[in-house]
């Protein structure tokens, strides 16, 4: 299945090229697991279905999942600035958007396609920033003993489908939970979902569940 939104995937070329001239450059962190495949596509960061299962096969399943103790969202320091008033949330808007216009770095106006439940989005406000792989569920899964500054890697890495323009009441309604819990209302996203899903807990070497595991195979299984 080709990525559901092949101009997602050019971001680390079009997006860096964009920012580096006087500009701080994302930096996703230091993890010693091999990077997800790409597809035919060529586009980095998409993950073809077939890869996906292979990954999903090679993740750690535990009996469950840690614990909350310790977290807050200060630990993982998002919306890192990019340089001159830049922000990872308006390259996230940028990139995700049709007729984006902007004021300087800020993005002002454009149309937005929420994946998750197939709704238009016509302005910036009416949009949210999801972490595909919530923040406390990373926390939760691994995460909690990674330093500050792979958190900050985490929270705004551009390099994988890690971050995705969606309506605010998706992204509510989703809150840390995983596919066992909650699947995109949208049913023919599931099998980009659970693939952006698998190549970022492969990539960061975060545990999953058996329900979860089970999930993202019925997932993927739509592919």
């Amino acid at each position: 299945m080709p990525p559901r939104n092949a101009v997602r995937w050019f971001l680390p070329f079009l997006i860096t090229a964009s920012l580096t001239a006087g500009c701080e450059v994302v930096d996703a962190g230091d993890f010693g697991g091999t990077a997800a495949p790409t597809s035919g596509s060529g586009n980095a960061g998409s993950t073809s279905a077939k890869d996906a299962e292979a990954l999903l096969g090679k993740l750690t399943v535990v009996a469950k999942t840690g614990t909350m103790s310790g977290y807050s969202r200060e630990k993982f320091p998002h919306w890192k600035s990019t340089g001159k008033n830049c922000d990872v949330r308006d390259s996230v808007l940028e990139r995700d958007g049709t007729k984006v216009k902007k004021s300087g770095c800020n993005v002002v106006a454009g149309t937005w396609k929420s994946i998750y439940d197939d709704k238009t989005l016509t302005a910036p406000g009416q949009v949210d920033i999801d972490h595909m792989v919530p923040l406390a569920n990373a926390w939760r899964s691994g995460a909690n003993k990674w330093t500050t500054d792979q958190r900050e890697g985490f929270a705004n890495d551009l390099d994988r489908p890690q971050l995705v323009a969606v309506s605010a009441g998706s992204n509510r309604s989703k809150g840390d939970q995983d596919p066992s819990t909650w699947k995109p209302p949208a049913q023919d996203e599931w099998c980009a979902y659970a693939t952006d899903w698998v190549t970022v807990k492969s990539h960061y070497e975060l545990t999953v569940t058996q329900k979860e595991k089970d999930a993202l195979k019925e997932m993927l299984g739509t592919c």
